[in-house]
This record gives structure tokens, C-alpha cells and sequence, in this order.
């Protein structure tokens, strides 16, 4: 590919009308603006420019060339201005991978007042309880509810949100309440799949002694709204983030057990992989959901700290 430069330098010269101001405008010397002329006439076969003592003037093929430098010239500056625009203000689209229930329970609700405040965002979400690879699969973001390990992403806390086991009041006077750990193996307990201990609950009880349970029960699934609709019909007991259930046992539908007892908290992240800029409108998302989780001191644990809960 031909070297643009020297097409740019000779639309300044056309421009300005002298090697002089070109070479003023361009921080070069005129020696050099000079030559960067001489060489594309060379390099076209064409004479671009008349020069004489007292005047510089394009011939028919340089006023020719010109123009299109020219065109050239602001359509490049169009798109530097289009891109610092794009850096200034939250627009074009965004990508972002959330977990199911998280997505479906906490995100989406808040996605309209999102998209009012930020109409230029086109915003595709994919609700996936697998994690992703932001890179590869082309997310900008994604929110994950983990532990996070070391690695190339960069994260910020969104909330944070506590475990608990429950059950309906229906099922508990059916099979009887749990008052300890190992009274869970004498219950029907539902599976979420892509919990890491699997059948195995870790509960740490008074005195911070922990216990380990090997639960059974006849029904697992990838989706802790599935799990929930199972244990709303009173299938049995299941563990659940408390962001899944908190309206449920607030009104009475569901009832935890063993509260005397602590599950793993979990940390909710905003993700967005390392080496790319926060660009506006990922920053702009980031912001918007951790304002909105901040006034929802129900299940965030962060949001109750900062109320004094």
C-alpha cells in the first residue's frame, strides 16, 4: 500500500497556495514538504504542480488530486471526531453475559429505567449460568456471582447477597423442620447443578463448627428459578441465593430453616476483561447497577452494612 502521507502534504500545499505556510501548518520543514511533492509526482508520472517565482498553481491533474485528498482529509477527521465522541458519551451496542436467575430476577427489572437514561445503548443481553469467556464469545461485560481467582479480568463488586435453605410452610408440616444439619438427610433435597460442592452442603453453625451434609433428593436442575417453582409446589428443601427469594419469604411462601446456620456468602461482579478501556457505555452499565442494587438492602448485605442493618 502507497504511503498516504505524501497525498495529505500536497492537499496542504494546494490548500495554503505555498510550500511555506504547508510546511507550517504540517510541523515540517519545507525542505521536506518539498520533497514529499516532488516524489509523488515521480511516483504518479504527472506534473501536480506549476511553480514559478511568484505563484504555486495545481495543474488539471492536481486540482484533480486534490479534491480527493481533501475529501479524504474530512472524512478522517469525521471519524477521529466520531471516535472521541464515542469515548465521551455511553452509546452503541453492549454485550453482556448474566446468570439466569440473577438476570431474569435483579438485572432486567431495572433494564427499562437503564435504557431511558441511556437511549444510543442497544443492549443485548444473554442470560447463561455458564461462565463465558468475555474475549472469545464477544462480550463487553458480563456479571458473574463467585468467588473470583486470579486471572485477566478486571471486576467490580456489585452486591453481595447470603445463602439460605427453605422450604414451604406446607412441606415443613408435612416432613417435619430441620433444627440441625444432619436432620437434612431425612428431607427431599433439590440440587442446583452448577453448584461447585454439588449434593454436599457446607453449613457453619454456633460456635463456628461446620458441618458437612451429603443431601439426597429426586430432582436437580440448572436454574434456581426452576428449583424454586419445584419447591414453591412443595417438592421439598433447597438452597437458594437469598437475591432469588427474598420477596417469597417476605410474604410468608417460603420459610428458611436452620438459621442458626451460615451457607457461603456470595459476590456479585461486573467483569469486563483486562487491556480493554472501560469504555462509556460499560462504565455507564457498571455504574447504573451498582446504584440500583445499593437501594435494595433486602437480600444486598452490602446495601444493609451501609445502613447501619
Amino acid at each position: 500500500m502507497e504511503q498516504v502521507a505524501p497525498y495529505f502534504t500536497f492537499a496542504e500545499v494546494v490548500r495554503t497556495g505555498s510550500f511555506t505556510v504547508a510546511a507550517r501548518s504540517l510541523g515540517l520543514s519545507k525542505a521536506t514538504v518539498s520533497k514529499q511533492v516532488m516524489a509523488l509526482e515521480e511516483a504518479l508520472g504527472v506534473r501536480l504542480l506549476q511553480r514559478t517565482t511568484r505563484k504555486l498553481s495545481p495543474t488539471a491533474e492536481g486540482r484533480a488530486l486534490a479534491a480527493r485528498c481533501q475529501r479524504m482529509t474530512q472524512e478522517l477527521e469525521a471519524a477521529k471526531a466520531e471516535v472521541l465522541l464515542l469515548r465521551r458519551k455511553p452509546r452503541g451496542p453492549l454485550r453482556v453475559s448474566i446468570p439466569m436467575s440473577f438476570g431474569l430476577l435483579r438485572v432486567l427489572p431495572a433494564m427499562p429505567e437503564f435504557l431511558e437514561r441511556y437511549p444510543e445503548i442497544e443492549l443485548d443481553i444473554q442470560l447463561d449460568d455458564r461462565v463465558v469467556d468475555l474475549v472469545e464469545q464477544g462480550f463487553d461485560a458480563c456479571i458473574r456471582i463467585a468467588q473470583l481467582p486470579d486471572s485477566s479480568l478486571l471486576a467490580r463488586k456489585l452486591a453481595s447477597s447470603r445463602r439460605v435453605i427453605c422450604a414451604t410452610p406446607a412441606y415443613l408440616h408435612r416432613h417435619g423442620t430441620p433444627h440441625r444439619p444432619e436432620d437434612l438427610r431425612q428431607h427431599r433435597c433439590l440440587q442446583y447443578t452448577y453448584l461447585a460442592s454439588g449434593a454436599a452442603w457446607r453449613l457453619r453453625g454456633p460456635g463456628d463448627v461446620e458441618s458437612l451434609v451429603e443431601t439426597t433428593g429426586t430432582l436437580k436442575a440448572n436454574s434456581s428459578l426452576a428449583l424454586k417453582t419445584a419447591v414453591l409446589g412443595h417438592a421439598g428443601i433447597a438452597q437458594f441465593p437469598l437475591f432469588a427469594v427474598w420477596e417469597e419469604l417476605r410474604d410468608g411462601q417460603l420459610v428458611e430453616v436452620l438459621d442458626d446456620y451460615t451457607l457461603p456468602e456470595l459476590s456479585i461482579w461486573a467483569v469486563h476483561a483486562q487491556g480493554r478501556t472501560v469504555t462509556p457505555k460499560v462504565g455507564a452499565w457498571m455504574d447504573f447497577l451498582a446504584r440500583r442494587f445499593a437501594d435494595e438492602p433486602g437480600w444486598n448485605l452490602g446495601a444493609q452494612a451501609k445502613r447501619g442493618a
